[in-house]
């Protein structure tokens, strides 16, 4: 699990985005990295009926404004296994800002794919997703969040340039 720490945002041969998977698809246990003990641990269950859409996983050497890499929601065709590492390519980001305590912040979504998906392989930017499917996203980071107590609003939908700006910007505060 060092390699964690070692990896970059982004492959240096292929140029795709790194993303390591903590929650696979249709999963209602969401896992987190615990740097603490260098593992996975469970950090919530969601309600009964509810799962993770697309596998989900965390960026290298990014930290967002809630203290933790930046979260990537990934479509691919199948799920793979916790801590697997994916290649995948931006698509987006739904920008949002998440309420909690009286606290608000900003907690943005990017959205990729799988840089081996045959399904959605073509996918270049977010604004080729269909908008019903976009709207199911956002929804279920909504119902997510307000099960824990938190108040997540998306802002906005923004193509591949500004998810990669996003992450350029949270790389550096890591430095």
């Amino acid at each position: 699990m060092k390699l964690l720490r070692k990896l970059k945002p982004f492959d240096p041969k292929s140029g795709n985005l790194n993303v390591v998977i903590d929650t696979p698809k249709g999963s209602r246990n969401k896992y987190a990295f615990d740097f603490k003990i260098n593992g996975y641990k469970l950090k919530t269950v969601l309600p009964q009926g509810t799962v993770f859409p697309y596998d989900f996983g965390s960026i290298p050497a990014t930290t967002a404004d809630d203290g933790d890499p930046l979260d990537v929601l990934v479509l691919m065709d199948e799920p793979v296994f916790v801590g697997c590492l994916v290649e995948a390519r931006l698509l987006g980001v739904i920008e949002a800002e998440q309420k909690e305590g009286g606290k608000t912040e900003r907690n943005d979504r990017l959205i990729a794919v799988a840089a081996e998906s045959h399904t959605n392989g073509n996918l270049k930017s977010l604004h080729e997703l269909d908008s019903k499917l976009l709207g199911e996203f956002e929804h279920f980071f909504v119902s997510y969040n307000d099960a824990r107590g938190k108040k997540f609003k998306p802002l906005g939908r923004k193509g591949p340039a500004a998810a990669k700006r996003l992450i350029k910007k949270q790389t550096s505060r890591r430095k």
